[in-house]
């Protein structure tokens, strides 16, 4: 797992998810992201090539895939996500994925037009993913954001805050809701809430696990009690 230096959240949920499934382990490598906003400073983090030295080094591990932990493709857009992961695979020899193309093929299995989503991120940064995904066929039929920049602080919202955004954008009855943050408090929510509402929510730590398991060939279903995601194969 590729993830942001000021990351608190996706490693310990990563390791929870994976706890029943002592043949398969999770290994990180970090590089510098502090902030997200669509400053010049703050997209600059997402160059390639302090990412594909993290890869590098997670290669002399031989990890059998190599994922990027992380949304940055919402906003950049996912062309970003798609040359990373060319460049990993020719870099290191091992299959790679990210959280965000992951949330996408979860979308076509779920069937997925219309989508609730809820962020930490700032005004301008949600109307870019939200801009971006429609490129990609998909309608946003509610969302809620907190409008925080700073990467470390999105680790502080509560699960109670996430659980009622989450309810404000059921309420337009989306398709399936996404947590789009990888440094934010949604796995559990996810799956407590899906019963609740009956709708797929998808948190992108988990998505990037569900892709994980596809790469190295193992049964996303071997992961139990973190949402609907894992029963698609």
């Amino acid at each position: 797992m590729l993830t942001p230096s000021s990351n608190t959240v996706l490693e310990p949920v990563t390791a929870a998810m994976l706890a029943g499934l002592p043949d398969v382990t999770a290994h990180f490598g970090r590089f510098r992201v502090t902030e997200v906003s669509l400053g010049e400073k703050a997209l600059a983090q997402f160059d390639d090539t302090p990412i594909l030295a993290a890869a590098e080094l997670l290669a002399d591990a031989r990890a059998g895939a190599i994922v990027w932990n992380g949304t940055s493709a919402s906003w950049l857009g996912l062309d970003a996500d798609r040359q990373l992961c060319r460049r990993i695979e020719e870099r290191t020899g091992a299959k790679a994925g990210t959280s965000v193309l992951a949330l996408m093929e979860l979308f076509r299995a779920f069937d997925v037009k219309r989508y609730g989503l809820v962020s930490p991120y700032l005004d301008d940064v949600q109307g870019r993913i939200v801009a971006n995904f429609e490129r990609e066929g998909l309608t946003c039929a509610a969302e809620r954001h907190t409008g925080e920049r700073v990467n470390y602080a999105f680790a502080e919202i509560d699960e109670a805050t996430i659980a009622r955004m989450i309810r404000e954008v059921a309420a337009a009855k989306p398709d399936a809701i996404v947590i789009l943050c990888t440094n934010m408090r949604g796995g559990k929510v996810a799956a407590e809430l899906e019963r609740e509402l009956g709708i797929p929510i998808l948190d992108t730590v988990a998505t990037a696990v569900w892709t994980g398991l596809r790469l190295i060939g193992e049964k996303p279903s071997r992961v139990q009690g973190w949402g609907r995601l894992f029963d698609i194969p």
